[in-house]
């Protein structure tokens, strides 16, 4: 089943936002737009270990590979997990919540005591070899603490932490312990300026605020430490690089945006100036990252997550940026990667200026001072007897304090996006890189969304695609943090409710050679009988994988399941042909042409889960094979050896092969009744008199009449009501508005809840399959042994045409049909001597929606009989007693 795409509206808004912002139509390139292959919903998820409590808000995490520990900070707790299982007993807690006396002076300041006023942990690193350090809100006075590792107690007594933590639990917020000196980034102080400081051990240092402002509105996500000085040949410095978005400051006239997103960098060695920026950092440079569709005057000016991948050396490092739109209500993100060498190429570029504080600012087309301001100490300026930054002349540090901005920008790899998607909020990212069978090295970005999935993909050739989506959490809530452990092969994911942790890869989901070949995950590779992760193969000469193009291997494999099908001249046939794969699209054939056209009078539907031929005649009988075509190879799925006759005779019901790759379960085959305990009568097409009168346009005229009669009647029984009802002051109980029932249940996709449209004033009936994974994992099928509700899908009212109908006593039969798709049923008889039954199956293929009778066994029938009114009546009283009631949100960021 593919995955559900964004509503129509979402869809105009976004492009009518684009239009107006880039003046014409908005197309991106379609190899960025990337559909994720695999849907696992979370009751298919293998290998998912997890961890809750009373704590909410599990936001901060920190994994260490040699204490094999997971520190997870949340609400009013810190808690160190079991690498390995996080699920596991062993977990211990320390428990840290806000006073009753602060939690009061809280709400007295006007915050909100469901969310704010709380310790919300925001910092958690480890500081020496046997302490951590953390950090929290503590109801908008921060607090720090040392904690023992060993005993995992608090080790004193909690300290003033408004210089290194923010007040409150939403606030943009970053830090780092190096070498025991901590590095945090945010706005302190509920009316105060953002600010980066070094905090302890002295000097402290911070950013400038007059007579120019470093930072302006700035909402930090990251920092990371590259030590540049290894291996340099100039003696250079390490230095600590701040991600962040900030109000826009630039004079330009190719675009305007209000907030742009930056980096920032400082040298580890800044001791600030000696009388100019005292206390200050003399290092400080910032310079604006671009994510930007190619071709189009379309930016990505929010930034939301960065990752930093350490390569081999300092000047491999890359920089993994998630970016969003201004727009809060348009769902899009991209991801860009951006290289090292890129952002000291923008840091040793020409500066900005700004010469009245009323101003933008504008490239500088001075004289610079030697040596070059900003710059770290390296060999050449120790060599001038400048071995610290207070040495520097007072002009280089003037400028720096009034140029701190960089002209030139930091343009992705490639100059365009790995990655975007309209439709995803992407929260946070984490890289895993994997050596593939080929020898070449595989970036894996593991990016969990605002709904609670987990998308990975793999990058290849500057494109990334999107193996899998996972959904980790049910109910939808945003990722607050990832981390990777290669050790544990294990990704932890982290939200509001709890932490789960999963494994890196889980290749027995794919059954067959091309599903394992076109998922092209690096982990996996094809065995010749199934699919294992290349890391505990010993051998691997003799595996099977294709990550560059994702196509060959497995030629020379077949896995096609075999069926056969015996139906009635007239009878209507689905031939169920599930694709696991987002990504596929099916073919059909009949005696191995392919079908060409699904029109009205073609005689056959297709759809993603099948192909249904109505009113089956003779020559239509044959074997019918279905096709997956993915990625340019067409796979045999499934086929079916119809039989189509006008008295077939009695044959044994076929149990069908469960498909592993199907997302739904596989419908009995329509003979399920033994025909020898109960004979099956002629169609209802052959109970009709053969007479002249009952050509189409005489039977045409005949039902026009009908109506009318039935209409006029309707009208006037419609007012003796009204008339009665006024006159005896009866309420309208008893009444059961179908629109209402519609609207209560809404149709379930991927178990996320999306409201249907309730413009149409009409109603219809449509069954809901059921939701499996790539497993053959099924979810939200309810099953009763009464006959209520049967496998393989259930009854459900959506618009469509009709009109309210009483509670209590069925209305009078309609008129008698002419030939429908309804399959006849030897249980009940219409008042015309037609036999047929309620439909219980109506699907919807290509946009025309038609009826198909449930093939079911004999013993889950029920052997009541009613009319078509009294079913939706049951049905619809058995649901007003049982509705849910939504579950209330969690009082918690």
């Amino acid at each position: 089943m593919h995955r559900a795409r964004p509503s129509a509206a979402r869809l105009l808004l976004l492009s009518c936002c684009l239009c107006a912002t880039a003046g014409y139509s908005f197309r991106p390139p379609s190899d960025l737009d990337v559909t994720p292959r695999i849907t696992v919903l979370s009751s298919g998820l293998q290998g998912c270990r997890r961890f809750q409590s009373s704590a909410v808000n599990y936001s901060t995490m920190m994994l260490e590979a040699d204490s094999k520990r997971l520190y997870v900070g949340a609400r009013g707790a810190v808690f160190a997990l079991n690498a390995s299982d996080i699920s596991a007993s062993s977990a211990l807690t320390i428990e840290w919540e806000a006073s009753s006396e602060q939690k009061l002076q809280c709400k007295l300041k006007g915050k909100d005591n469901k969310t704010e006023c709380f310790n919300h942990i925001r910092f958690l690193q480890r500081f020496n070899s046997t302490h951590l350090y953390m950090c929290g809100t503590y109801a908008f006075r921060p607090l720090c603490a040392y904690i023992n590792e060993e005993k995992f107690v608090m080790s004193s007594q909690p300290e003033d932490g408004k210089d290194k933590c923010p007040y409150g639990p939403t606030m943009g917020y970053t830090g780092l312990i190096i070498d025991q000196q901590m590095y945090t980034a945010s706005q302190y102080w509920f009316r105060g300026f953002p600010d980066i400081r070094r905090n302890s051990p002295f000097p402290t240092l911070k950013t400038e605020d007059a007579p120019t402002r470093w930072l302006n509105e700035a909402d930090f996500v990251g920092s990371a430490l590259v030590r540049e000085s290894s291996g340099s040949s100039a003696g250079d410095d390490d230095k600590i690089y701040f991600f962040f978005t900030e109000k826009s400051q630039e004079q330009t006239t190719t675009y305007s945006h209000s907030r742009v997103a930056r980096v920032a960098r400082v040298c580890k060695g800044d001791r600030g100036g000696q009388f100019t920026l005292q206390k200050r950092w003399t290092s400080f440079l910032k310079a604006r990252l671009t994510c930007s569709l190619p071709d189009y005057d379309f930016h990505f000016n929010m930034l939301r997550s960065m990752f930093v991948m350490p390569g081999h050396t300092p000047q491999e490092t890359l920089f993994y940026g998630i970016f969003g739109l201004e727009w809060k209500n348009v769902k899009a993100s991209a991801v860009c990667r951006y290289s090292l060498s890129k952002v000291q190429e923008a840091f040793q570029g020409p500066y900005m200026e700004n010469q009245d504080s009323g101003s933008k600012w504008k490239e500088y087309t001075g004289k610079i001072p030697d040596p070059r301001p900003g710059t770290c100490i390296t060999d050449t300026l120790r060599a001038r007897g400048i071995n610290v930054s207070t040495s520097l002349p007072d002009d280089v540090l003037d400028f720096v304090r009034r140029h701190p901005m960089m002209s030139q920008q930091v343009q992705p790899s490639d100059r365009r996006p790995l990655l975007f998607s309209r439709t995803t909020d992407y929260t946070h990212m984490a890289v895993h890189m994997i050596e593939g069978l080929d020898g070449q090295t595989y970036h894996l970005l593991y990016m969990g969304t605002d709904e609670g999935w987990l998308h990975k993909a793999v990058e290849v050739k500057g494109q990334l695609h999107i193996i899998e989506e996972l959904q980790v959490f049910e109910e939808p809530q945003p990722i607050n943090n990832l981390q990777i452990s290669a050790e544990q092969m294990s990704v932890y994911v982290s939200s509001p409710s709890g932490v789960a942790q999963l494994p890196l890869s889980y290749c027995a989901r794919y059954s067959t050679c091309y599903d394992c070949i076109f998922s092209r995950d690096p982990h996996c590779a094809w065995n010749g009988k199934q699919c294992v992760d290349i890391t505990s193969q010993a051998k691997t000469s003799a595996l099977i994988q294709d990550i560059q193009h994702g196509r060959s291997g497995c030629e020379n494999t077949q896995d096609v399941v075999n069926r056969r099908r015996s139906v009635r001249v007239g009878d209507d046939v689905l031939l169920q042909c599930e694709l696991s794969s987002n990504l596929a699209t099916p073919l059909w054939t009949l005696d191995d042409s392919e079908l060409q056209g699904y029109g009205l009078n073609s005689g056959f539907r297709t759809g993603t889960d099948g192909l249904l031929i109505i009113e089956a005649r003779q020559d239509q009988s044959g074997l019918y094979t279905c096709y997956a075509v993915e990625n340019s190879v067409k796979i045999a799925i499934v086929t079916y050896n119809v039989t189509i006759g006008l008295d077939l005779p009695p044959s044994p019901p076929v149990e069908p092969t469960e498909d592993s790759n199907s997302l739904l379960p596989t419908l009995p085959p329509p003979t399920q009744h033994p025909r020898s305990e109960r004979p099956v009568p002629p169609s209802a097409s052959s109970l009709l008199p053969h007479s002249e009168l009952l050509t189409p346009r005489n039977m045409k005229a005949m039902y026009l009449s009908l109506i009318t009669i039935l209409g006029g009647l309707c009208m006037v029984l419609t007012v003796v009501l009204v008339y009665v009802g006024f006159c005896l002051r009866v309420g309208n109980r008893g009444k059961y508005s179908l629109r209402a029932a519609a609207a209560a249940y809404p149709t379930k996709r991927h178990n996320r809840n999306r409201k249907q449209s309730r413009n149409s004033a009409h109603m219809e009936l449509k069954t809901i399959s059921s939701h499996c994974n790539g497993n053959g994992v099924c979810n939200g099928v309810s099953k009763k042994h009464n006959g209520d509700f049967q496998e393989g899908g259930f009854l459900q009212i959506v618009p469509g045409e009709g009109h309210t109908l009483p509670n209590k006593e069925p209305p009078p039969p309609a008129p008698p049909l002419p030939p429908t798709p309804l399959l006849p049923s030897p249980e009940c008889e219409f008042p015309n001597g037609l036999s047929a039954t309620l439909p219980s199956v109506l699907r919807r293929m290509n946009g025309n929606s038609y009826v198909l009778l449930r093939q079911s066994d004999s013993e889950n029938t029920s052997p009541l009989c009613y009319s078509f009114s009294e079913e939706l009546n049951k049905i619809l009283e058995k649901r007003k007693h049982t509705q849910l009631l939504p579950r209330p949100d969690e009082s918690s960021v």
